[in-house]
């Protein structure tokens, strides 16, 4: 599978396939098949103490597709994804602003071939892969394009064992850009344990413009305990990195309380520095989820990072809240990497509409700038 190959060779699958079925049971299938739609409109504001403009962006991203029904374990999937800009105020469709990164473009967001049958589910095609909390592997799906990869997955299920391994040709990121790559990603989870599940994985990368290799080996274990009318939340990971010059350590450690349904939680994660010349880093994760929503650190620094962060959750009249504090600092060194403030709230109406508002407040230690953003949107998903 290579690039513009991939997509064209699975439509051309997808269409071999459907006429083999069209022989037995075409009616019904086609009477079957299931529309997808995924609509959101966004606005969004970048204002950082740099030398450009504030940027206030107002999106519209629109998912497109179709599912077919089942015959005989294997499904075909076809989705268009198109972003659209109503204010373009922003990098990269607009020079002298902040960035948003929601470019405009349209692409085929999946494009698959599935077959399940006895607990195993085999996926070829250009697909959404996430896995455990996406920290390491993600669609990155706040962004209006997600991140896709050109893959096969094969994942099989067996009592409480769930085994997963991709192999994963390209990756399709959320500027639109394709990177040719050989990734290897294995990962295990128990979930047969009384006082949580447990996870081991192995994601070997490698870029094949380069032929850089980015190996990461670790395991995450995660929990929660009822002890009366309080529920314990607990989870623990650990990692380590090996490129072809540098090795670099990763640690995230969280315990929390939950009480009449809201949730006090501290954590602290820690990537990791190999002597301040490299840092560790999560190069297919949905990053935007960690580390502060003001995304100040999607590559991680050379020097590293910890972050150590107080979060609280819960619902009040149907709209769920949450927000967190976030101290930064440098893993080698004593540099001071700033804080950060996140606020957010959301309301589901019901299965198929949802609206939410969003804020991220960082303000800089020893070095970057100052930034504050702001989301407002409306969603509609079928």
């Amino acid at each position: 599978m290579r690039h513009s190959n991939t997509v064209s060779t699975l439509i051309c699958g997808i269409a071999l396939s459907s006429a083999s079925w069209a022989d037995s049971s075409w009616q019904d299938t086609l009477a079957s098949t299931k529309p997808l739609a995924d609509v959101r409109l966004r606005y969004e504001s970048h204002d950082s103490d740099n030398a450009f403009k504030t940027a206030h962006a107002l999106t519209l991203r629109s998912r497109l597709g179709l599912e077919s029904a089942s015959v005989a374990g294997f499904t075909a999937l076809v989705e268009i994804e198109d972003v659209r800009a109503l204010i373009d105020d922003y990098r990269p469709e607009n020079s002298p602003y902040d960035i948003v990164a929601d470019p405009v473009n349209t692409e085929f967001n999946r494009v698959q071939l599935q077959y399940q049958v006895d607990g195993l589910t085999v996926t070829l095609g250009r697909q959404r892969i996430v896995l455990d909390n996406a920290r390491f592997v993600g669609n990155v799906g706040w962004r209006q394009n997600e991140q896709t990869f050109d893959a096969l997955r094969v994942a099989y299920q067996l009592n409480d064992a769930h085994i997963q391994y991709a192999f994963i040709d390209q990756v399709n990121d959320i500027l639109f850009a394709s990177q040719d790559v050989s990734h290897h990603l294995f990962n295990v989870r128990y979930d047969g344990l009384p006082l949580g599940q447990l996870t081991g994985y192995a994601y070997l990368l490698k870029d094949d413009n380069t032929d850089a290799n980015n190996n990461t080996v670790g395991g995450r274990f995660h929990g929660k305990h009822a002890v009366k009318d309080v529920s314990l939340l607990y989870s623990v990971e650990l990692a380590t990195q090996q490129t072809d010059d540098f090795s670099a350590n990763f640690i995230a450690l969280e315990g929390g309380v939950l009480v009449n349904g809201v949730t006090l939680a501290i954590g602290h994660e820690r990537l990791g520095s190999d002597d301040g010349e490299y840092g560790f880093q999560t190069p297919l994760a949905t990053k935007h989820a960690f580390n502060g929503w003001a995304d100040k650190f999607l590559g991680t620094p050379a020097d590293g990072l910890t972050d150590t962060y107080l979060k609280v959750a819960g619902t009040a009249a149907g709209i769920h809240l949450l927000t967190f504090y976030h101290d930064y600092s440098a893993d080698s060194g004593n540099a001071d990497k700033g804080s950060e403030i996140n606020l957010q709230a959301t309301k589901r109406f019901n299965k198929h509409y949802s609206a939410g508002v969003k804020y991220a407040n960082y303000r800089a230690g020893d070095s970057s700038f100052d930034t504050d953003k702001a989301w407002a949107w409306v969603q509609a998903n079928f």
